[in-house]
């Protein structure tokens, strides 16, 4: 059977040695790895093992060897050992008494009882150099093979599983709770390790380290395994914080269903109807710009709903939308089908593993195609109930009510199957679903509790922000004093605004709120250290290709038409050096949107657009996640950028800063100095150094320098605004009253994709 190749430092760890010794080994073996993280061979390992068990048979010959030498000296030892016969002869032994103890003691002579207290203090002194000299071998042993000679597979504990009489067993292995980043020092506490300890550890794997330095999962994993510790990660900073369920106080909750579709398919018109209130019109343009949580009673059984965005340019709102429900209604507009959007949202629910229910909206519509949509259903392996398969279909219209009761109906029946339960007596644990901050009342966190209840006044901790709950309103601005399970709210008391999709935790005290956050934050900043140099931009792609970084370009192309598009599509694909080669991962028509600038920095790929721009959001996202965007006008402009990119060619950008302006109001001839302009200045300043551009009729007549400016009759270096002057422009003559001159400065930009 072949042998499974593996990493070197997992060979280590299988056995007992670290991972720079087993390098040293292989390389003793005459093998040539580059490093611990190397793949092993068949070859290697076979090697290993050959030359461990050979090690093994050679320490137990040895220690054989010696333990009969020591068996012999013993022997020897004790039959040149006789009893001295000084003095009288001893008297005769007592009779046999019934306590072996007194026997022993008082029936034997002075002479005797020294005699047997040397022995048993040779005995005691041959059993300890005994225990001495297996240490001493089993420490030479381990020195010099750097493994040990016997492997021990873990013992097995069992425990029995709560709320049912089975037990499992559990390898009881020592397992540490880590987060990414974590300090030296921390990583020594966790393991009950010295700093010092661990620094030296890091020192024999190559690597320096401070107390203070963070390290990053692969190397806290390898330092784990050399202490002989394995590793379970932490979802977040925090996790020990949260309190478990138990199940004798499970309760029964609401489901949290998620409206999810293509942009006006009707998502929200939906839940207007069903909440009896006008959502829409708190939205701008009629298009659910946020998602909002809201609480409805359907035949005594509550349910939450979530409304997301439908517009492509909110995907990342959709899929926190998905994460946190437990039941996703697909709105398909019976009149428009399928779009892209809606192919998202399926993607999105079926990623989250969450069931759907399909909600055939405008069904009122002349136009509504019902057959067709069900036909587009079929297409992405939703096959509706009345035709054969397992995808629930509701025909409803928001408008006339029609079949909404239905749909409610089949949200309830659902709910019953997945059997939806929590503990309402634990620390609430939730999620944040939207933040802003508001006059006079700061951050308000729109929250949504899974599990456990939050009152006023208690600690709480969300994403990297702390705080006391102060108030508490539900979806109609009604005021609480306590939330449940499966209940959307909004709170105020936070420290600052969190992000949506931040989890939401109530905590013990002050103190335990601080630490988290505090740590959060130090992680956060961590992860953007280490983000900032991920970006690729087009100016700095030469350099990371030399540095071997990267392979290949990632693009993302959107432009005005589809023509447009093609041509660059095909255009950039091309290009290609030795290397590195560009990848196309996503083109389309129309603005470049948040999306876009979300799956670029997802994908490190950098944006071109043709003859669009980004939108406000888009610029804001790019800001913040440092994403490369270039705007072209000429297919064959962005060719060129890219193909120099790639060459280590590109040169920086020229741009002009506006200076100042003036205006000629008379016009002086001087010998040997040509024409002088006797000029106002209406905007800015006027410098002796700065470049000119005169300008007549709106038309660029002349561009150059200024040979000369006056003040009067003395010469100035400067003149501001609301002054007049005298200005000469080198090599020109031809200045009219009326001109316009216009001062601007070049400056160099590093060519970025802002």
């Amino acid at each position: 059977m072949a042998i499974k190749s593996k990493r070197i430092y997992e060979i280590a760890k299988e056995f007992g040695v670290s991972s720079q010794a087993m390098v040293k080994i292989l390389r003793d073996l005459n093998f040539n790895p580059k490093s611990h993280m190397s793949v092993s061979t068949a070859e290697m390992v076979y090697a290993v093992n050959k030359k461990f068990a050979d090690e093994r048979q050679s320490a137990k010959r040895e220690m054989d060897q010696k333990r009969e030498a020591r068996n012999r000296r013993r022997a020897q030892a004790i039959v040149a050992q006789k009893p001295r016969t000084t003095g009288p002869a001893a008297p005769p032994t007592a009779p046999p008494r019934e306590s072996p103890v007194r026997e022993t003691t008082e029936g034997k002579t002075p002479l005797a009882r020294r005699m047997d207290r040397k022995k048993k203090k040779k005995d005691r002194r041959q059993r300890k150099e005994k225990r001495q000299v297996d240490q001493q071998e089993v420490t030479r042993s381990y020195r010099a093979t750097m493994a040990t000679l016997t492997s021990t597979k873990p013992k097995k504990r069992y425990r029995h599983t709560s709320g049912t009489g089975e037990s499992t067993t559990v390898d009881d292995r020592n397992i540490l709770s880590v987060n990414e980043y974590m300090s030296v020092a921390e990583l020594g506490k966790l393991m009950d390790h010295k700093p010092v300890e661990v620094i030296a550890k890091l020192f024999e794997m190559g690597m320096m380290a401070t107390i203070n330095q963070r390290l990053d999962l692969d190397t806290i994993e390898m330092i784990a395994a050399e202490f002989g510790f394995d590793i379970r990660v932490m979802s977040e900073i925090g996790e020990a914080s949260k309190e478990e369920e138990q199940e004798e106080t499970l309760e029964a909750r609401a489901p949290v269903v998620t409206i999810m579709g293509h942009v006006d398919h009707g998502k929200t018109s939906l839940l207007d109807y069903i909440r009896r209130s006008d959502v829409v019109a708190g939205e701008a343009g009629a298009i659910t710009q946020h998602i909002g949580a809201y609480e409805v009673t359907h035949k005594g059984n509550r349910i939450v709903f979530l409304d997301t965005p439908g517009h492509e340019a909110f995907t990342a709102m959709r899929a926190r939308g998905t994460q946190i429900t437990d039941i996703v209604v697909i709105v398909v507009a019976a009149d428009e089908g399928i779009k892209p959007q809606t192919i998202e949202a399926i993607d999105h629910s079926r990623a989250a593993n969450v069931p759907m229910i399909v909600a055939i909206s405008k069904i009122d519509k002349p136009a509504a195609r019902l057959d067709e949509v069900r036909t587009q259903l079929a297409n992405q392996n939703l096959l509706a109930e009345d035709w054969g398969g397992k995808t629930i279909t509701v025909e409803i219209s928001s408008k006339t009510g029609q079949g909404i009761e239905k749909l409610l109906d089949m949200i309830v029946l659902q709910a019953e199957m997945l059997d939806l339960k929590a503990d309402p007596t634990i620390r609430a644990q939730g999620v944040i679903v939207d933040a802003r901050l508001e006059r006079g009342r700061g951050p308000v966190a729109t929250v949504l509790v899974k599990k456990g209840s939050c009152r006023i006044s208690v600690p709480i901790v969300a994403g990297v922000h702390y705080g006391r709950v102060r108030t508490i309103t539900n979806d109609r601005d009604h005021k609480l004093e306590i939330i449940g399970p499966s209940t959307p709210a909004q709170i105020t008391g936070l420290s600052g605004v969190p992000q949506a999709g931040d989890s939401f935790l109530v905590v013990r005290s002050d103190q335990e709120a601080k630490e988290i956050t505090l740590k959060r934050s130090q992680v956060k900043r961590e992860h953007e250290f280490h983000r900032s140099h991920v970006p690729v931009s087009l100016a700095g792609i030469f350099d990371q290709i030399q540095e071997g970084q990267i392979k290949e370009v990632r693009l993302i192309i959107k432009g005005d038409v589809d023509g447009s598009v093609e041509v660059l599509s095909d255009t950039l694909g091309k290009i290609a050096t030795q290397e590195v080669k560009t990848n196309i991962i996503r083109q389309g028509v129309g603005a470049i949107t948040e999306s876009d600038v979300l799956l670029a920095a997802a994908s490190d790929a950098i944006i071109i657009g043709f003859q669009v721009s980004p939108d406000a959001r888009a610029r804001t996202v790019a800001q913040r996640e440092s994403v490369d965007i270039r705007l072209y006008d000429v297919v064959y402009e962005a060719e060129d950028d890219i193909r120099k990119a790639l060459e280590g060619l590109l040169s920086p950008d020229i741009s002009e800063k506006f200076v100042g302006l003036a205006e000629v109001r008379d016009t002086f001839k001087i010998p040997r100095a040509g024409t002088i302009a006797g000029s106002y200045v209406k905007e800015g300043r006027i410098g002796r150094n700065t470049k000119i551009r005169l300008i007549r009729d709106g038309k660029r007549i002349y561009t150059g320098s200024i040979a000369s400016l006056k003040r009067f009759k003395e010469d100035a270096k400067e003149v501001k605004e609301g002054f007049e002057c005298g200005i000469g422009i080198e090599n020109f003559n031809d200045i009219k009253v009326g001109d316009i001159i216009e001062a601007f400065e070049t400056v160099e930009v590093a060519r970025t994709l802002n």
